[in-house]
């Protein structure tokens, strides 16, 4: 049903928690949903962005869709307190099977880890009022830079990412976007990018994304192991090459998202 290359266990869904703290000053600048009375959020997982959005949008109603009934019950913990404004259901976004249609969407992270995205978004579009926004925010792996060079770092990243290709998932569907909401009928979609690039102009900034780095490839790494992909002392040369980018006088760091965004007609 998903690709989901970090797993379920409680680590990985603190790490949820956490990537959205350090994430959201570059994810939401752009999101808008003023005016939306009940939104419609896939791939809410534990609900790390579902508290974000509450937190922005403080009166608008938010129904969390997600395929792993764990996630769905960890959600439902987190977010305790706000039942008023929520609700929660455990299906396959791929056949969505909702009691109602919602003014907005939202996915963040999400699209990369269910093999044949297209269906999420041509089944979603059904489940959308005439004039819903939707949202989305997506990785774009081929965009990742750094100086200096360094081999440890190098070959993680590119067995991350055939890892999470072989599962059916697309580190690259950020590049994507477009085609595939133009395809499901979407109109009046746009385009941007976010992310970062960093150096030693702030270092504080670098350390940050850096620890922060380090902690979304070591999510991987359980599974690239037990697959058999990698090696332990693989990834301590991931971990000691980051270590070392961090501390370089000349240290490049360069990655950048992307975030489209598009009206139901």
């Amino acid at each position: 049903m998903t690709s989901y290359i970090h797993g379920y266990v409680p680590e990985e869904q603190e790490r949820l928690l956490d990537q959205a703290g350090v994430l959201a000053p570059l994810i939401y600048p752009a999101i808008d949903f003023h005016g939306c009375k009940h939104i419609l959020e896939i791939g809410s997982g534990v609900g790390a962005q579902t508290q974000v959005l509450l937190s922005l949008f403080r009166d608008m109603k938010i129904t969390c869709v997600d395929a792993v009934e764990s996630q769905i019950e960890k959600a439902k913990s987190n977010l305790s307190g706000n039942d008023s404004r929520l609700s929660f259901l455990v299906q396959d976004a791929r056949n969505l099977d909702l009691p109602r249609k919602f003014d907005g969407a939202f996915l963040c992270w999400v699209l990369e880890h269910i093999p044949n995205p297209q269906l999420v978004l041509e089944s979603l579009i059904k489940s959308l009022q005439p004039g819903a926004k939707i949202w989305i925010t997506e990785v774009f792996n081929s965009s990742f830079y750094f100086q200096p060079a360094l081999s440890g770092l190098t070959n993680y990243y590119e067995k991350y990412n055939s890892f999470h290709k072989s599962l059916d998932g697309d580190p690259d569907i950020g590049a994507k976007l477009g085609n595939m909401l133009s395809k499901a009928g979407f109109k009046e979609i746009t385009l941007s990018h976010g992310g970062f690039h960093l150096s030693q102009h702030d270092p504080e900034s670098l350390n940050k994304i850096i620890k922060y780095w380090k902690g979304l490839m070591k999510s991987g790494a359980a599974a690239m192991i037990s697959s058999n992909w990698i090696t332990e002392e693989e990834v301590n040369a991931m971990e000691k090459d980051l270590d070392q980018i961090a501390s370089d006088e000349n240290a490049v760091f360069y990655y950048q998202f992307v975030q489209a965004n598009a009206t139901v007609f």
